[in-house]
């Protein structure tokens, strides 16, 4: 008969709790941290282009929310998303980083994207108000309920380009309907691109979305769980000046 070491059993288990540990410790090294101003914006693998870092300084030195959204691959519309906070000098990563969907054909570099390019476009933009299907939500952001009379003009030949608006008021002839047979817009952000001002044909209704799966790219836009895009709902507050950078 099998008689086990004698012993055996209370070496196991303490190295079982060993692991189990280092396996915490590995996750709270990925998923937080702190960054200074005065050194690299890093958190465990995460890093801030110095371009983006010497933008922020110089445009928006007010904003303290700041959505990270940079590929990751393998596949051209595989992404990565990471929210920070900053407090005083120093950002903090709350969350991430998150699977994120993005443009079918990648992103496209400074005043490379075009209408129907399937890019999502590289930069750091304003986050604008929140749109969804409920009446109400609970953000601080404003918010607006979409009906099945929204639509978002992508015609780049119409006066309302890149604009949301009631189908009555335009004469467009292509347009973006706001509200869809499936959840993707059930909870979205506008992403101020090509806003202000308007660039006929250089990308319209970019936003940050619900995705239809986590196989599936978008034809511009950021697309996320819906888990986590109401995470960021409900963090997001316009008095922090929040922005998304795409990299």
């Amino acid at each position: 008969m099998f008689r086990p070491a004698r012993g055996g059993a209370r070496c196991i288990v303490p190295g079982i709790v060993l692991l189990i540990a280092l396996f915490f410790i590995s996750m709270l090294q990925v998923n937080a941290g702190v960054v200074g101003e005065s050194g690299e914006m890093t958190v465990g693998t995460v890093a801030l282009s110095q371009t983006t870092k010497e933008a922020l300084a110089r445009q928006w030195p007010g904003t303290s929310h700041l959505i990270l959204v940079r590929n990751s691959g393998p596949l051209p519309h595989n992404s990565t998303l990471y929210a920070f906070e900053r407090n005083g000098g120093t950002w903090t990563l709350l969350f991430g980083p998150v699977p994120a969907m993005t443009g079918r054909n990648g992103f496209a570099g400074a005043g490379g994207k075009r209408e129907g390019d399937g890019r999502t476009p590289v930069g750091i933009y304003p986050l604008g108000f929140v749109f969804g299907y409920p009446s109400a939500i609970g953000s601080a952001m404003p918010y607006r309920p979409m009906t099945p009379e929204d639509i978002w003009v992508d015609d780049p030949d119409s006066p309302d380009y890149n604009r949301l608006k009631k189908r009555e008021e335009t004469t467009a002839r292509s347009f973006e309907d706001m509200v869809l047979a499936d959840d993707r817009y059930k909870y979205g952000i506008v992403i101020e691109y090509n806003t202000n001002p308007v660039s006929p044909g250089l990308g319209s209704a970019i936003f940050l979305h619900i995705w239809k799966d986590q196989n599936t790219p978008t034809a511009g836009c950021v697309a996320i769980s819906e888990e986590n895009i109401l995470k960021l709902i409900r963090w997001l507050d316009p008095a922090k000046k929040p922005l998304i950078t795409i990299e």
